[in-house]
């Protein structure tokens, strides 16, 4: 049988229909659409460039398929549905749609189609989206969902197996039941696997796990997810302020929001503001907008270097060298502290490193420092004595500015990421592009101490 890479097939398929839209074959095009995977006609109907024809295939889907297919779509894609489709049409998408897909549709949707949305849901929805609208931004509260199993202690394992029977199509995971009292109040949790294994006259209270990990409804999402990453759940749940149990953040919840925040870190440590717009889908302008200040920002500071090179000219006339060796110095600083904050950064995002870690990092760093000292200045010294063919006191000036620039940078990259957590700001903005800035100033201010005390 023919293979063919995923993306290739995809795009294969992509023509196919295409053609078969044009063509009008559309027996043929349902037959395809109930054997392709949900995930693939997302991506197949976000990638059709003419409205027309993505309406159309949407149209031919069933409404099981259609509402996952829904959730599936980029924004765009799901606007133009809403604007297009009839209030029943959308009433029976948004019946089979999963609640936390609803509220992240709302709150994305330009608020002119908010209102044909909220029309197609029940008033205790409406009720329930207000709710979680209210919810601080990227907490717990806010990506959570209420499609979960709840048991009451009381109930025996039969009793909790048909329950689950009767609603678990409705849920996003049965693979485990949260069990509340008669306030709500989470009081233990017991696995499908448990349940379907245990004697049926059995308790729920009897062989449910009372030790129970879960969130709070304004804990950040990136501890939620680092939960996720930690302990390898498919579900946590979340409490209110009473400890009543409200809802639960589901893994494919928590990928998206480790795919989230690294998109921001990669885009801090470019230094452009964070956008989650697509690429291609951006427009210029916005593009430009997003990079332009932190450019003027670095810019500006990068001046500092211009001055401490012009209130050494002097000594640069007396020895030529020196000029010649300033890009090797500030490139070496530069790269020593991006390296170290970007290890810092990963560690701090990922939960591997915690603020009590400050002073392991400060010793592992000087020791990293030490060995790669000892190697660069081998280089140093054959390039300055036996290429360049200046005398030692050259030699010792560039030699000393990498000990000091080295120690210095990488105890400064290891360091500062802590400092901007300290002050509330994403460690990640403490990256490259300002570091770099400045571990270039702080490294000629060195170089050019040491050379007016050794050469002058």
């Amino acid at each position: 049988m023919e293979q063919r890479n995923i993306l290739d097939r995809i795009k294969y398929e992509e023509e196919d229909i295409l053609n078969l839209l044009k063509n009008k074959k559309y027996n043929e095009l349902r037959e395809f659409l109930q054997d392709t995977n949900e995930i693939d006609i997302a991506e197949i109907i976000s990638n059709l460039e003419d409205k027309h024809y993505s309406l159309i295939l949407f149209r031919m889907l069933s409404e099981t398929s259609a509402s996952q297919v829904f959730a599936y779509l980029d924004l765009d894609k799901q606007v133009e549905i809403v604007t297009d489709f009839s209030d029943r049409e959308i009433k029976e998408i948004m019946e089979e749609v999963f609640f936390d897909d609803i509220v992240d549709l709302i709150e994305e949707m330009p608020a002119e189609y908010v209102s044909k949305v909220l029309r197609s849901i029940s008033k205790e929805q409406r009720a329930l989206v207000n709710e979680f609208l209210g919810y601080p931004k990227d907490s717990a509260g806010s990506v959570m969902t209420i499609e979960y199993v709840s048991l009451h202690k009381n109930y025996s394992v039969q009793d909790a197996l048909d329950h689950i029977k009767e609603v678990g199509l409705k849920k996003e995971t049965v693979y485990s039941s949260y069990v509340v009292d008669n306030k709500s109040r989470l009081i233990g949790i017991i696995s499908l696997r448990k349940l379907v294994t245990a004697d049926p006259n059995l308790l729920i209270s009897e062989i449910m796990e009372e030790d129970v990990i879960y969130v709070n409804t304004d804990d950040d999402q990136e501890y939620v997810s680092n939960l996720f990453q930690k302990y390898g759940f498919l579900a946590i749940p979340v409490l209110d302020r009473s400890n009543k149990l409200v809802g639960i953040v589901t893994y494919d919840d928590a990928f998206r929001i480790l795919e989230e925040e690294a998109t921001e870190d990669f885009q801090l440590m470019a230094a452009i503001t964070p956008t989650d717009d697509v690429y291609l889908e951006t427009d210029t302008k916005k593009l430009a907008k997003n990079r332009l200040p932190w450019i003027m920002v670095l810019m500006i500071s990068a001046t500092m270097t211009g001055l401490i090179i012009n209130n050494n000219l002097e000594i640069l006339g007396n020895f030529a060298i020196l000029s010649t060796l300033i890009p090797m110095i500030t490139d070496t600083g530069g790269n020593a502290s991006s390296q170290s904050s970007t290890l810092i950064i990963r560690g701090m995002a990922t939960g591997e490193i915690v603020d009590k870690d400050i002073f392991k990092i400060l010793k592992k760093e000087i020791k990293v420092s030490t060995i790669i000292i000892l190697v660069l200045s081998i280089i140093i010294l054959v390039r300055v004595l036996f290429i360049s063919q200046e005398g030692i006191n050259v030699a010792l000036t560039v030699v000393l500015a990498l000990i000091f620039t080295i120690y210095s940078s990488n105890i400064i990259g290891g360091l500062l990421p802590f400092g901007a957590k300290k002050l509330g700001l994403d460690p990640a903005v403490m990256a490259v592009p300002i570091i770099t800035t400045m571990v270039d100033a702080i490294s000629l201010i060195i170089y050019f101490n040491l050379a007016r005390w050794i050469l002058l």
